[in-house]
């Protein structure tokens, strides 16, 4: 079999969610003997020249990518209010790119080609007139979700009715190109439920993002070690920093207040200039580290206070693999199978947030049983070559 894998960004360095989602399962292709064929957008904000890949990038027959000027722009930004169009979407669309998509299938000739992300979609009537190959939509998220809730969120009146302005045009790009894919691959049950929801009714299959687990050893903590809590994510993604500011300016205060000696450890890229100045506050800013897995090893418990996103947070499998206590809102563990207590701790208010690291400081014998509960669960359900191999037998 041959595939094409469409992303919206380079899928290197190998660091943030949606990369390791993209890039584990084109590891798993390569292992099931599939032939696999990358085309990627390469934007200003994550440029990256595929002449310094390492050797290990080895699983794709072929790589290429398009520089596209994707930043955002005011006077574009502002020419869209008068546009049915998306500008979410509209920046992803270009001509270089639709030229070398279709290069890319007289030369390749796949019989699936995989959008990474809505973002692809507006390709889709071209890969369809250039093409015999079936269309799958690996749906990473329920994208307007995230704009309405992060719409939610701002306090800003007038930034909070332009948002909501152009999530209103997302949500209704989304809803249009539903039912134009022969498989739409959700990451979640309840992403496909809302999907659904919205007058999707075509093929589908909900195939959750998978892990190595063998390439994540935990490394045992001293027993004499003081508890300490770790944050990592990209903090240029609004997900991120709108949870974090929430969660220092909400919870902290009284954790710390309760807890001296408990310390934050915060790492991520593109970390704002406001956050770093938190240092006074038993918060230490690593910015972006050289090894998530080792920073997240240093550390018993892991935080990931999110409130908006949609489909699946890869952290949280990675932390839960290296037999970490992760605590996290319902939304934040949408798509991942876990309990309260058992594999990962849950907290949606600040009240509950404080109780949570307070049971963490008061029972460091009980992490140790949920820390192996979370990585027996990542083991059993979220094995990248069995995901993998599903995939592929609905391909098939």
């Amino acid at each position: 079999m041959r595939i094409l894998q469409l992303c919206k960004k380079f899928p290197y360095p190998i660091k943030d969610g949606e990369v390791i989602a993209i890039t584990n399962l084109a590891k798993a292709y390569k292992k099931l003997g599939v032939e696999v064929h990358l085309l990627c957008i390469n934007t200003p904000k994550h440029f990256f020249n595929k002449e310094n890949l390492p050797e290990s990038f080895d699983f794709y027959k072929t790589i290429q990518s398009v520089s596209v000027d994707t930043s955002l722009k005011p006077h574009r930004a502002f020419l869209n209010l008068f546009s049915a169009k998306s500008y979410h979407i509209d920046r992803f669309v270009d001509e270089k790119f639709s030229n070398k998509i279709k290069e890319t299938l007289e030369k390749v000739n796949p019989e699936i080609v995989q959008l990474e992300t809505l973002f692809l979609a507006p390709y889709v009537d071209l890969i369809r007139r250039h093409s015999s190959a079936k269309v799958v939509m690996r749906a990473h998220n329920v994208e307007h979700e995230i704009w309405s809730r992060i719409t939610q969120n701002t306090p800003s009146f007038l930034k909070k009715k332009y948002l909501a302005y152009l999530t209103g045009k997302l949500k209704r790009f989304e809803v249009e190109k539903l039912n134009g894919y022969d498989l739409l691959v959700p990451i979640t049950k309840r992403d496909l439920h809302t999907f659904q929801q919205l007058g999707f009714s075509g093929n589908h299959q909900v195939i959750p993002i998978g892990i190595n687990h063998q390439e994540y050893q935990p490394a045992p903590l001293p027993a004499d070690q003081s508890l300490s809590v770790s944050f990592i994510g990209s903090l240029d993604w609004i997900p991120n920093l709108e949870g974090m500011d929430w969660f220092v300016k909400k919870v902290w205060p009284a954790v710390r207040t309760e807890f001296p000696d408990l310390t934050l450890h915060l790492a991520g890229r593109n970390t704002p200039e406001h956050l770093q100045k938190l240092v006074s506050q038993n918060i230490i800013v690593h910015g972006e580290v050289p090894d998530a897995r080792d920073f997240i090893n240093q550390h018993p418990v892991m935080i990931v206070p999110l409130l908006s996103g949609s489909g699946m947070r890869v952290k949280i499998l990675e932390g839960m693999a290296l037999g970490r206590v992760v605590i996290t809102t319902r939304i934040g563990l949408e798509g991942i199978e876990a309990s309260h207590q058992k594999e990962v701790l849950i907290a949606d208010t600040a009240e509950e947030w404080f109780e949570c690291l307070a049971f963490c400081q008061k029972n460091k014998q009980t992490l140790f049983r949920i820390g192996q509960a979370a990585r027996s669960l990542i083991r059993k359900d979220y094995d990248n070559l069995e995901i993998g191999q599903r995939l592929l037998s609905r391909f098939q």
